[in-house]
């Protein structure tokens, strides 16, 4: 019988190889999508997992295929795999890798590799880089498969790490020399095993559930500000029970939108400030007191503020600021003890509380509900995508992904959600270049039709991907507002060269001709009535379609909502802004 490491072909039909046992590993634990770009070492395994039954969809750019992947793993909270070539490739794979770690979305990463002993011994292998080694800083966990025989270990460790706890990516080092051994198939089927429980529920103390309903029973505006964490436990259920047993408004982080009904009365997400400004006990599920909650201080919240945390990472507990009861466990089993615990500890937001939201949302929905009615043409981003919302509300389950500055801020305010993760943007790490390939992702792992919102901008990182779309005819419709800029378009060159801006675009580009070179519909839209036509042609049509949405060239504000974010030199000429103050987003609310 031939050494079951042995670096040959198999010959016999009683052997199998490592490309077709880790398929057959990935499969047996239930992973049934793999986005990538093939190449050496790995291009036989994408085609001999294709051969087993698992889905492959080829992109255009490694980063993307590790956000299509991501993107499955939080509307399925199941990881899918992406796969890159060897060093330039895995490195491409990086940013989107610690994303997805950081948005807390499960993914395993599989990475071809070169040789080992040549990497290692620094003899100049081709695309020779330690990849497992470098991986560690981007991922919860990093493996390299060695022998043929660790690949059920490998596959049912990253199937936990990625989703346990806070979910994540882990990264699998696959190297050559490990890509062509074999083993006798019997034995292998034998050693083979899947994840036992890789998401077990976590329940937290029922001493600091019973502390959290003290304090909400005591609390004069108690609030709830529900995060993406919510929504990757799929605890909408649970959440939408507590609202109507307790009467507590919430704020909709961005991927909590539609958790809870964006048009729900309880939702503060058009009274934000105020709700901020005034709650005196706020109840965290699944949101993080980062930078896009100022850190839980600041002239945003009520300074004697006191803060319930719900997080299954203990690590995250006070990572800024004191928390009055924290609550660490999962958010289903949090939300499930909290309802239960009502019976005894019963509260209920003030009728005055739950009025003075109401109140100040209809007074700033009606300010808003006049700028995305203006008319004016050239458009602001406020009249495009309020004519995208008319769209969107007669496709309520339609997948938004959304990517760009002002038109990922002004998206996120202006479009309601309806439907638990059905919206994905950037997340906590802030990062453009994310959007397309979670729109392959979503596509893919639902198969409901996806709407793409992004900026002429951000769409610029990852537009090549619409080539993907095409060639698996998938139902996206992909919709770039053009304002012919990073922020806008209208800035100056400082200098005499000649050259743009730092910040200018091509203005009169038509990015609809993209997908129409692959097969795909193109619209091209310069009025708030063609753009709600033309979106609501593509949407309907099920098929690969793009809308390009001409703004005028001003419209938008640097930095969108985060201008803070971009500190201005204290002299010379950008000390105040060089460009006049946007007509369309002055006194935007967030």
């Amino acid at each position: 019988m031939t050494d079951e490491t042995t670096t040959t072909q198999p010959q016999e039909q009683n052997l199998t190889d490592s490309p077709h046992y880790l398929a057959q590993a990935l499969m047996a634990n239930g992973i049934k999508n793999m986005y990538g770009v093939v190449g050496i070492p790995v291009t036989d395994f994408a085609r001999i997992a294709q051969g087993m039954g698992m889905r492959f969809i080829g992109m255009r750019h490694e980063e993307d295929a590790v956000n299509a992947a991501a993107a499955e793993g939080f509307l399925t909270g199941k990881p899918a795999v992406a796969l890159t070539v060897s060093a330039p490739g895995f490195l491409n794979g990086l940013a989107a890798m610690l994303e997805a770690t950081t948005n807390g979305f499960p993914v395993i990463m599989i990475g071809g590799s070169s040789t080992r002993h040549v990497v290692d011994m620094h003899e100049g292998e081709y695309e020779g880089l330690d990849q497992m080694n470098y991986a560690k800083a981007f991922c919860k966990e990093s493996f390299r498969i060695d022998k043929i025989e660790d690949i059920p270990l490998a596959v049912a460790r990253a199937m936990h790490i990625a989703c346990s706890g806070r979910p994540g990516a882990v990264y699998i080092d696959f190297p050559d020399d490990a890509v062509a051994q074999t083993m006798d198939k019997d034995e292998a089927a034998a050693k083979l095993w899947t994840a036992n429980q890789p998401n077990p529920a976590m329940p937290p103390a029922q001493a600091s559930i019973d502390e959290a309903l003290k304090l909400l029973s005591e609390a004069k505006n108690p609030l709830m500000v529900v995060g993406k964490g919510a929504a990757l436990a799929q605890a909408e259920d649970e959440l939408k029970e507590f609202v109507s047993k307790t009467d507590i408004p919430f704020q909709p982080m961005s991927m909590a939108k539609g958790l809870i009904p964006d048009d729900d009365p309880h939702c503060t997400a058009s009274a934000r400030g105020l709700a901020l400004r005034t709650a005196d006990v706020v109840l965290l599920v699944g949101a993080r007191l980062n930078w896009m909650l100022n850190f839980g201080e600041g002239k945003e919240w009520n300074p004697n503020v006191k803060f319930i945390q719900i997080e299954i990472d203990p690590n995250e507990i006070e990572n800024a600021r004191p928390i009055a009861c924290p609550v660490v466990g999962d958010i289903k089993s949090a939300m499930t003890m909290l309802n239960a615990g009502l019976e005894k500890t019963p509260f209920k937001a003030s009728a005055e509380w739950l009025s003075a939201i109401q109140a100040d949302s209809k007074q700033n929905d009606e300010k808003f509900a006049a700028r995305i009615n203006s008319g004016k043409v050239p458009m602001g981003h406020y009249d495009a995508l309020g004519a995208i919302k008319k769209v969107y509300d007669q496709h309520k389950d339609v997948i938004i992904t959304n990517e760009g500055a002002n038109t990922l801020d002004d998206c996120r305010n202006i479009i309601d959600i309806y439907q638990p993760r059905h919206r994905l943007d950037c997340g906590t790490w802030g990062v453009m270049g994310c959007a397309v390939g979670y729109s392959i992702g979503a596509a893919v792992s639902t198969g409901k039709q996806v709407l793409y919102i992004g900026g002429d901008s951000g769409f610029g990182f990852d537009g090549m991907e619409v080539e993907v779309a095409c060639r698996y005819n998938l139902p996206i419709t992909f919709v770039v507002l053009n304002n012919g800029g990073i922020y806008r378009g209208d800035f100056e060159n400082l200098g005499n060269d000649g050259d743009p801006s730092p910040l200018t675009l091509t203005y009169d580009a038509h990015y609809e001709k993209m997908i129409e070179a692959f097969g795909g519909k193109g619209y091209y839209a310069t009025t708030p009535d063609e753009v709600e036509q033309m979106v609501g042609e593509a949407v309907a049509s099920g098929k690969p379609s793009f809308v390009h949405v001409q703004l005028a060239d001003y419209a938008g504000k640097e930095s969108g909502h985060i201008s803070n974010l971009n500190p201005k030199p204290v002299v010379g000429p950008l000390a105040t802004s060089e460009v006049t103050a946007d007509p369309y987003i002055e006194g935007a609310h967030m």
